[in-house]
């Protein structure tokens, strides 16, 4: 039990790559704000299921969910959401690909975050293992994107930049209420809590972007009956991906799930040369050596 919890992040971050795909897609054919509701509407009856299946399982009723649990959900919800609309807003800034790199300083952020203010203090190869890979990931970002290392460098105190940190922190923050909020029931089964706690999130984000899409753009949701089949897919990826997520974060602190998340960029570059046929340069390479090293002393030593 003590090394689920990277089973856990492993597998999810293989379905947040297909969920990543299936928006790539979506994206071309619909606005941001549908694509980013898909992935809350169509994956809420799948988290609905997980809850349902989690009472049944352990046989246990839903708990009260008073203030001590609400109040982080409730900015869980709002910053998983803001997050979102700060990536949206990288898409029309000029600089998109400086500020898509900044928002890989997730981890880093999670790292000090948890140890700041939530009482997640970070062992010595615990941040050994973040530094390392958030440098693989932003070598990758950076020759993918096409910016040169000067030119980022050179570029934190631009708007783009700012966004993307934003993003980042957004993402970071919502992770530790997420965590906040499973562990508020004091429960030991933590597949039961997270379900919860997903449920509570995604319903909130499904009603609050859904109304305000239907007010400012309704035409949104023909565009997204028109293409339910590649919306379900991306809802059915988003919401098993999103269980791991959440489990993951209430068994682990949550800079160590942030750091082991960043084995997505492998899955993601070994998707594109295995089926897309591109051919990877030796930085990128080398980029792919620091993450998988970062997680090696992430899962052997950090403690």
């Amino acid at each position: 039990m003590e090394h689920l919890w990277i089973a856990i992040v492993l597998i999810s971050a293989v379905l947040q790559t297909g969920r990543n795909a299936g928006q790539k897609h979506l994206s071309g054919q619909m606005s941001a704000l549908a694509a980013a509701w898909v992935r809350f509407g169509f994956g809420l009856p799948f988290a609905v299921g997980y809850l349902v299946w989690a009472l049944h399982w352990f046989d246990l009723r839903l708990p009260a969910l008073g203030a001590h649990f609400l109040v982080p959900t409730v900015l869980a919800a709002v910053l998983q959401v803001v997050g979102t609309a700060l990536l949206i807003l990288l898409f029309r800034l000029r600089n998109f690909a400086i500020g898509s790199t900044y928002v890989r300083s997730e981890a880093i952020i999670a790292a000090i975050l948890g140890t700041v203010f939530f009482g997640e203090a970070v062992g010595p190869f615990g941040w050994l293992a973040i530094v390392i890979s958030v440098a693989g990931v932003v070598m990758i970002s950076v020759v993918r994107s096409g910016v040169g290392g000067f030119a980022l460098v050179g570029s934190v105190f631009n708007a783009s930049a700012g966004v993307g940190f934003l993003a980042g922190l957004c993402y970071a923050l919502g992770s530790f209420y997420i965590r906040q909020a499973s562990l508020s029931f004091g429960h030991p089964n933590f597949a039961f809590t997270a379900s919860v706690t997903l449920v509570t999130v995604i319903t909130m984000q499904t009603a609050g972007l859904g109304l305000y899409i239907l007010v400012t753009k309704p035409r949104d949701f023909l565009a997204i009956a028109r293409l339910w089949k590649p919306s379900l897919f991306v809802g059915v990826m988003s919401a098993f991906g999103s269980m791991g997520w959440f489990t993951a974060m209430t068994i682990q602190r949550v800079a160590y799930v942030k750091a082991l998340a960043q084995v997505e960029f492998l899955f993601a570059l070994v998707v594109s040369i295995l089926f897309f046929r591109e051919r990877s340069t030796r930085n990128e390479m080398v980029g792919m050596a620091l993450v998988a090293t970062g997680i090696l002393v992430l899962v052997l030593f950090a403690k």
